[in-house]
């Protein structure tokens, strides 16, 4: 390949103006860099080593030499939020979002960080009317967002389901899951108000967006039973093994209510421990065993205790046992298993909570909503040794 004489000419050229162009940027560096304060500069180097009250310390300093900074406000803002102390991270960002010599752009910022510190300061009021004027602007996903999390923790449902419609991710599975759920709260108000109408369309909606809600399933029961429709509430329940089994704990007491109404405990029974042979379950063996212990007597029941616990064997299942166990004992053998159940009780206190899958958090009473992460559904009525036996 020959090469142009033209280009031994001009490539010296090229190299000669990138070596200016480097000399030109490094001193605009340096000059930027000696206009900063030495208290900035000392303020990153402890930020990024998160000492944050140095950090602080030093930023409060630099604001002091230059209050001009808007970028200082912004990063003291911000470590403040983090830090707890909200008061001043709202001070600091009214102050910018009441200066007149910002840009558009960073008055938007400005009142998006003061939503932020109203919010983590927990004046839900303040922060609402901070993101709805963000709505329609740069930060409008954020924002929108932001309302979705208030309104939920200020149980306005329908604001919320109105909001959640405007996300981007409007349409995905995590959606469905949520707004249903929202759906779900206004039918339960409703039922609690004897709105009947209203429950039945707020439930409907719920399994219009996701039909395997079951919570939906298990409030159009309780609504068909409140009028009465025993019948036809028991097929409602049923529907819950086909959406999810891990939820038939919840519909177990008010399906065996409905069969006793109909006169069928029996039957009712039956289905109970058809559901237990197929989906173990401790919150589901306990009202089995209550049942049969009410209809058949203790050794009914100990033989049903026994026998799950040799399919399922668990600390708990074993606390069952032993209850069971204590009902048909002599007045002498009693004392023992009373001790026995005393022992293992201390254990099984660990093991008997519910515990979110997506955080981790425990309690012991079954929740909708993690009251940790807040996420829907990812708090299953299972203990926390049933996690164990899960394939």
């Amino acid at each position: 390949m020959e090469i142009e004489f033209w280009w031994l000419l001009a490539l010296p050229l090229f190299f000669a103006l990138g070596w200016v162009a480097a000399r030109i940027d490094i001193r605009q560096v340096v000059r930027e860099s000696r206009a900063l304060p030495r208290s900035y500069l000392n303020g990153l180097n402890f930020l990024l080593n998160e000492q944050q009250d140095k950090a602080v310390d030093s930023f409060m300093e630099a604001v002091k030499i230059d209050p001009q900074t808007v970028e200082l406000h912004f990063v003291l803002g911000s470590l403040f939020r983090r830090r707890g102390e909200t008061d001043r991270a709202i001070r600091m960002h009214q102050n910018l979002v009441s200066r007149e010599d910002l840009s558009d752009a960073q008055r938007l910022a400005a009142l998006a960080a003061l939503g932020q510190d109203y919010l983590r300061a927990g004046l839900l009021d303040r922060a609402e009317d901070v993101f709805v004027k963000l709505r329609g602007t740069s930060h409008n996903d954020d924002a929108t967002r932001y309302l979705l999390e208030i309104y939920q923790q200020e149980k306005e449902w329908a604001k919320a389901i109105e909001i959640a419609q405007s996300l981007p991710d409007h349409e995905s599975v995590h959606w469905r899951k949520e707004v249903s759920n929202f759906h779900c709260e206004l039918a339960t108000v409703a039922l609690a108000e004897s709105r009947n109408q209203d429950a039945r369309h707020a439930i409907e909606q719920a399994l219009s967006i996701n039909p395997r809600c079951v919570r939906a399933s298990l409030l159009f029961g309780q609504l068909l039973a409140a009028e009465g429709q025993d019948e036809a509430a028991i097929e409602a329940w049923k529907r819950v093994e086909n959406q999810d089994p891990v939820y038939l704990s919840l519909v177990a007491e008010d399906l065996m209510k409905a069969f006793g109404r109909l006169g069928r405990i029996g039957q009712g029974q039956i289905l109970l421990r058809s559901w237990l042979n197929r989906h173990a379950s401790l919150d589901l063996l306990d009202e089995v065993f209550r049942w049969e212990l009410e209809r058949n007597g203790a050794k009914a029941a100990y033989d049903l205790v026994r026998e799950e616990l040799r399919r399922n064997p668990t600390l708990l299942g074993l606390e069952k046992l032993l209850e069971a166990a204590s009902l048909t004992a002599t007045a002498e053998q009693r004392g023992d298993v009373d001790l026995v159940r005393q022992l293992i009780h201390g254990h099984t206190r660990r093991v008997a909570r519910y515990h979110c899958d997506a955080c981790g958090f425990k309690a012991r009473q079954f929740q909708w909503r993690c009251p940790a992460c807040g996420g829907w559904e990812t708090y299953p009525p299972r203990r926390g040794e049933e996690f164990d036996l899960v394939p």
